[in-house]
């Protein structure tokens, strides 16, 4: 799945993120609403890594869904 299918399906999205990052709150993933850089961002918060490292996550669970 690429980056507009998650945005355009972020609602069913939204639910298996929160499975893989589950210290992101509600709010958080309210705030991102598809946004991938905010979603980015908001795992760097969360968990102290790396942006690149966060970046490869992101599109590495994107691949998988």
């Amino acid at each position: 799945m690429n980056w507009d299918q998650v945005q355009g399906n972020w609602e069913q999205f939204k639910g298996k993120a929160r499975q893989q990052w589950g210290k992101l709150t509600d709010s958080d993933f309210e705030q991102v609403k598809g946004k991938k850089e905010e979603l980015v961002g908001r795992i760097q918060a969360q968990y102290g890594y790396e942006k690149e490292r966060v970046e490869k996550e992101v599109d590495d669970f994107c691949n998988k869904c």
